[in-house]
């Protein structure tokens, strides 16, 4: 087949959407598909198989594009929209693999054009739009409503976790097909060209999260917790890794606030590739998330690194972990600080846990399973358009 592949975003860049955006074009590739990628004009050129980039126009006053909302969103989308149209114009296309936002384009394409869409559903995306900016509220129902019709135009409907596939039910659509993401350490498991304990001069219980600072990943919730976690116990400390820089200087400073700054280190982004090496150095991973629907894609990760995980109990995590699998505790600091103590002071249940949560990613959230699924409603789809 011929798709056109919709990717709102910079590409790529070594962060949650465009890593799984970058995980399915390898399957595609593999499949021999012919595609045609659509990007915003930022992040590093990759190279597939069969896979042909196009970048939107060079936009100079817009040097990096944040997760979620945002202007800089808007601008980059109404160029990829101009895109979109010139490439459809001239070529045809069997279907249009769009993610998030962009799915807008893609039913506004099938209106014109005829061309079927698969909706690859990463959040709720009215849900994610009225928690940003409330004043929205009073338009709620409008953006529903608008959620409602991509999801029944849409050929298939790809959401990444249980959540989203049972709250679109509603919508009466069957054409659902739940993708999960999954663990990155096996492909990141090469040799490590840094020691963040040696860095940080340390040898005691060292606490870890990975990914981006934005607020809905509870930062705050963590940070607010570790008062509660050293007024008990002087020997555990917490490694950042990730975010911007306006972000970790906001977060530095709320930590001198709190009076931890000298338990709490911000060790900045680091790549992917060595992914496995730094969770491998933790002995507590943390998902101190408070918002969303979608499951963290560091989570497999975590699972997947064989090391206790303490998780916010929001169906955000209990979709993926249970008590058998992880710690969960109540999104407030006190609960949450509860839960690092637990597992600092208790090396045998970090152990089993941790056996746990590897066997989980090894049975069900593993790249074997992810092509499986792919393929699968990609056959569909070929089967569908055949006839």
């Amino acid at each position: 087949m011929k798709v056109l592949f919709l990717a709102p975003q910079p590409f790529f860049e070594e962060r949650g959407t465009p890593i799984a955006v970058d995980l399915l074009l390898k399957v595609l590739s593999k499949r021999g598909e012919y595609i045609d990628l659509i990007t915003y004009h930022l992040g590093k050129n990759v190279e597939y198989e069969n896979i042909n980039l196009h970048r939107i126009m060079n936009l100079p006053f817009i040097r990096s594009v944040p997760p979620g909302f945002s202007m800089q969103k808007i601008i980059c989308d109404l160029f990829l929209f101009i895109k979109v149209v010139s490439l459809v114009s001239r070529n045809r296309y069997n279907v249009i693999h769009a993610v998030e936002e962009s799915v807008f384009i893609a039913l506004l394409i099938k209106k014109i054009w005829g061309i079927q869409y698969i909706y690859d559903m990463d959040s709720r995306l009215p849900r994610q739009l009225l928690d940003e900016y409330p004043f929205l509220k009073p338009f709620a129902f409008f953006f529903y409503s608008l959620e409602r019709v991509v999801v029944r135009n849409a050929a298939i409907v790809v959401p990444v976790c249980d959540s989203l596939a049972v709250e679109i039910e509603k919508y009466e659509t069957d054409n659902v097909v739940v993708l999960y993401d999954v663990s990155l350490v096996e492909n990141s498991a090469g040799e490590m060209d840094e020691n963040l304990r040696g860095q940080m001069d340390y040898a005691g219980t060292l606490v870890m999260y990975v990914g981006n600072l934005e607020s809905y990943q509870g930062i705050d919730l963590l940070l607010e917790s570790f008062p509660f976690v050293i007024k008990k116990s002087k020997s555990i400390r917490i490694a950042i890794i990730g975010g911007k820089d306006d972000d970790i200087l906001k977060y530095k400073k709320k930590s001198e606030t709190l009076g931890i700054s000298s338990h709490v280190q911000f060790l900045g982004p680091r790549p992917v590739k060595n992914l496995a090496g730094y969770l491998s150095e933790a002995d507590i991973l943390v998902s101190p998330k408070i918002n969303g629907d979608n499951t963290p894609m560091k989570i497999y990760s975590f699972l997947g690194s064989g090391k206790p995980i303490i998780a916010t109990r929001l169906r955000t995590h209990t979709q993926v972990l249970d008590d058998s699998t992880s710690i969960l505790v109540e999104p407030n600091p006190e609960s949450f600080a509860e839960g690092m103590l637990l597992l600092a002071e208790d090396e045998d249940l970090r152990q089993m846990l941790g056996e746990r949560g590897k066997i989980l990613v090894e049975e069900k959230y593993n790249f074997e399973n992810f092509q499986i699924r792919v393929n699968n409603f990609y056959d569909s789809l070929a089967r569908a358009d055949a006839h």
